[in-house]
């Protein structure tokens, strides 16, 4: 005779604690509705989110946004959580209402921070359902792991594994990248246009062979291949010896072989051509000269890497 007020009993309780669930339910509904998929918390809805018996999942982010808090981190993940939430709204609505996401700020749940032991943001923490065919027996909630980034598409990925089905998040068209490059190709098109005369001139391209050979000649692979120093530790630039050398030593050299090269052709392709017998004459007196000169200063660094040398020009 008993057993039947306590079953009654019993049952009267699952039905106020279903009646419960289901009014809690819908009220998150409402909430996720009115702000566009993604419910604004405060410690009392931070509770009902997260009740003990729900059949339904969430994830909710712990932030600082408000400025007085100076929570950089909080500011860049922010985006990236609002556009997935936003993306979880395209879901059927029998999928869509199984899944909450919520936004919980510092100053709006200091409570709730204490509670979970929370000391820095942002945190973004995963809730399982309880009860209902999605539970699967373990309540622990679940962080998410930042070391993926801030970006939208792997929190997104992440997160479809807790929701009934995955989250429909696309990245969106990258407009000041593409705008770029568009940009940058009609930048290179007007660029050709005004430079293809340069490029199309085999004076253009022997000037870049004669510098080409000569740095190489100078011994620039030398020292890239021996990662050798710019200078010495002493600041010298020129390395004794024929196994060594330094990089600025390398532009010297290929400063005195070029001058030593363009004086030879204007000796011999250009002063021919003068129209007067005095400005042939000048021209060969100057040329010679800094031949002279130039030679001279060849042989020094000549003696400097070859030490004992005993021979000069002028210097």
């Amino acid at each position: 005779m008993l057993l039947r007020p306590l079953l009654a009993l019993v049952s009267l309780s699952l039905l106020a604690r279903a009646a419960s669930s289901d009014e809690t339910h819908q009220k998150l509904v409402s909430l996720a509705a009115a702000g566009g998929g993604l419910i604004k918390l405060d410690s009392n809805s931070f509770e009902l989110l997260t009740a003990p018996n729900r059949d339904w999942s969430a994830s909710i982010e712990f932030t600082a946004l408000d400025p007085r808090r100076r929570c950089a981190p909080c500011k860049e993940f922010n985006p990236s959580w609002q556009a997935v939430s936003k993306a979880w709204t395209k879901t059927p609505k029998e999928q869509r209402d199984k899944h909450f996401f919520g936004t919980l700020d510092f100053d709006d749940g200091q409570a709730a921070f204490q509670k979970l032991g929370l000391a820095s943001a942002p945190v973004v923490i995963v809730y399982p359902p309880t009860e209902g065919p999605r539970s699967k027996g373990r309540t622990e909630p679940s962080r998410y792991d930042f070391s993926h980034g801030f970006e939208a598409e792997p929190l997104a990925e992440h997160l479809s594994y807790h929701t009934p089905i995955p989250i429909p998040y696309t990245k969106p068209f990258d407009w000041a990248r593409w705008t770029t490059v568009a940009a940058g190709f009609l930048a290179v098109a007007v660029a050709l246009r005004f430079i293809a005369p340069i490029l199309q001139s085999r004076w253009t391209w022997a000037l870049i062979t004669i510098v080409t050979s000569l740095v190489m000649t100078s011994g620039y692979m030398f020292t890239r291949i021996r990662g050798s120093p710019f200078m010495g530790n002493d600041g010298s630039w020129i390395a004794g010896g024929y196994q060594s050398q330094y990089g600025q030593e390398v532009q010297v050299i290929a400063v005195v072989y070029g001058t030593l090269g363009f004086a030879f052709i204007m000796l011999t392709t250009v002063i021919p051509y003068q129209a007067t017998a005095q400005r042939q004459r000048f021209q060969i007196y100057l040329w010679t000269t800094i031949i002279m000169l130039v030679y001279s200063i060849l042989i020094v660094l000549f003696k400097v890497k070859n030490r004992g040398y005993p021979f000069k020009l002028l210097l």
